[in-house]
């Protein structure tokens, strides 16, 4: 179990640099807390950035989203999903361009590019089991679960070392982290998800992401859903990038099998749809 107490915030605050809320986040959001929020203001809001919106009609018009007709524009997409599902895609949105490559020793194009792969097999996983998690519920966290690996790149110049040294050794990337630079990117990424005011739970699922005690502990459906979804997604896209499993895989697959209610055929049916995503994206 991971204890964050004000010390850990403080040191977080005072030692990085985390992107601010964006204005139009900060803006959205209090939209949403008015008594009656006005549909056509937000979605008028939202339109005014044109990267964020163009960027929110393609995630809703792919396939793994599964829309049965085109969304053409926000209004309408507002209309379908309704503000908080929009909310949470423009808040992944905003993420993503959030952060400068000039100041970070990782490349964040490929970082985006794993995690919207992440997202997108999320969003399809949750399909296929007919999750009641909503599908921007999904996309959001497989997106911004690992937001605190950026962060830790813009700090730490020799941060790209140890990803390497996770990567090319499968040791978990936390226990490297704790030992050189005494936190971690789920920490970080607690925090960057709790300043932007992301929901709660979704704050919670970032910083227990590789606790792989999380599924067998007592936690509302839709926790374990999500958690589960997350392991399954991050294993299947490190299975098709790495060929080898995530370093998690092997002590939550059981249990991750277990909550989505699959059973190992199940888990191949979806590996395949994986493969097809891969193969459409790839060619």
């Amino acid at each position: 179990m991971i204890n964050i107490d004000d010390k850990v915030i403080k040191d977080i605050k005072r030692g990085f640099n985390l992107p601010p809320k964006p204005e139009l986040l900060e803006r959205l959001q209090a939209e949403l807390q008015q008594p009656e929020p006005e549909l056509s203001h937000i979605a008028q809001l939202i339109a005014t950035d044109l990267s964020t919106s163009a960027a929110v009609l393609k995630v809703i018009n792919s396939p793994t989203y599964g829309m049965s007709r085109t969304i053409t524009d926000i209004k309408q997409a507002v209309m379908f999903l309704g503000l908080d599902s929009v909310t949470q895609l423009v808040t992944s949105c905003l993420l993503q361009q959030a952060f400068e490559q000039t100041k970070c020793c990782i490349s964040l194009e490929r970082f985006w590019d794993t995690s919207s792969e992440i997202a997108a097999i999320s969003t399809l996983i949750g399909k296929k089991v007919k999750s009641k998690v909503p599908p921007e519920n999904l996309h959001m966290l497989g997106l911004f679960h690992d937001a605190g690996i950026p962060a830790m790149a813009v700090k730490y110049p020799d941060y790209v070392k140890l990803l390497d040294e996770a990567n090319n050794n499968d040791i978990p990337l936390i226990t490297l982290e704790s030992k050189a630079y005494k936190t971690s990117h789920t920490v970080v990424g607690f925090y960057l998800a709790s300043s932007w005011h992301l929901p709660k739970q979704t704050c919670q699922l970032i910083l227990r992401h590789h606790d792989t005690e999380f599924l067998f502990e007592p936690h509302d459906q839709e926790s374990l859903i999500s958690y589960a979804t997350l392991k399954m997604a991050e294993n299947l896209v490190h299975t098709q990038k790495r060929f080898v499993s995530t370093p998690d895989w092997p002590h939550v697959k059981n249990e991750v099998l277990n909550v989505l209610e699959i059973d190992e055929d199940d888990y191949q049916d979806i590996l395949e749809d994986t493969q097809d995503y891969f193969q459409e994206r790839f060619g």
